[in-house]
């Protein structure tokens, strides 16, 4: 990608009042955010190595062997089903596959994250009422 198509992509993130913008292109991701004066440019990996994106969420291991649950869309992050309600899991909690883990509201529409594979929850890395982007790590299981 080139800079003048970095400025393009940049003014369309001013005109429309977006704070970051991913861009993928010949195998490349370019995430450009405002407020920072990061740009950064990464391959892809193979088609085949790549998390599926059919699920409501997508995993990926880590050195410690557990996975991350990662937010599929932009929206805020809530940790139970109502405002005075217990939280769906906490840390140290057994899950089992399909269990919700919380919701992501978009566009007033209420998206379950849930569960990919049984394992504990090692760590809740958002807090209930924050925006979170696509890709934002939510929560970490350990297998």
């Amino acid at each position: 990608m080139n800079e003048q198509d970095i400025r393009k992509y940049a003014q369309l993130m001013k005109e429309l009042g977006l704070t970051g913008l991913e861009i993928t292109e010949d195998n490349k991701v370019v995430r450009l955010e405002r407020g920072t004066s990061a740009v950064r440019e990464v391959a892809l990996p193979a088609a085949a190595d790549t998390p599926s994106s059919a699920g409501a969420n997508v995993s990926a291991a880590a050195d410690d062997g557990s996975a991350a649950v990662i937010s599929p869309i932009v929206g805020v992050f809530y940790a139970a089903p109502a405002e005075n309600a217990d939280p769906y899991v906490s840390v140290g909690d057994r899950v089992k596959k399909g269990q919700i883990l919380g919701i992501v509201e978009a566009m007033k529409l209420m998206n379950e994250i849930c569960a990919e594979e049984d394992g504990t929850v090692t760590q809740i890395c958002v807090a209930n009422g924050q925006v979170v982007e696509y890709g934002t790590e939510l929560f970490r299981i350990r297998r």
